[in-house]
């Protein structure tokens, strides 16, 4: 598999139902430094309806949205800090 865009990690969360698939890109996020990216893999449905805006609502930026072949989809999104 080749990655298009060099991300800092990677998640796949094809086997996680919502509100988990949100949670488990947060804590993934909360690993890297500020800038950094992350590529997830995620399904069609709640999960690339509802994770992409969540993370905007969070000040993080989404990169690319790309569908699969086989209805899942890559999500690359770059960490934006903020101080809390």
């Amino acid at each position: 598999m080749r990655e298009e865009v060099k991300t800092d990690a990677q998640l796949d969360i094809t086997d996680v139902v919502c509100p988990i698939t949100f949670v488990k890109v947060k804590m993934a996020l909360e690993d890297l430094e500020d800038g950094q990216t992350l590529a997830v893999h995620l399904n069609d449905g709640e999960p690339i309806q509802n994770v992409p805006r969540s993370l905007k609502d969070e000040d993080h930026k989404v990169l690319s949205v790309k569908k699969r072949e086989d209805g899942t989809y890559d999500l690359v999104v770059k960490k934006n800090g903020r101080s809390a």
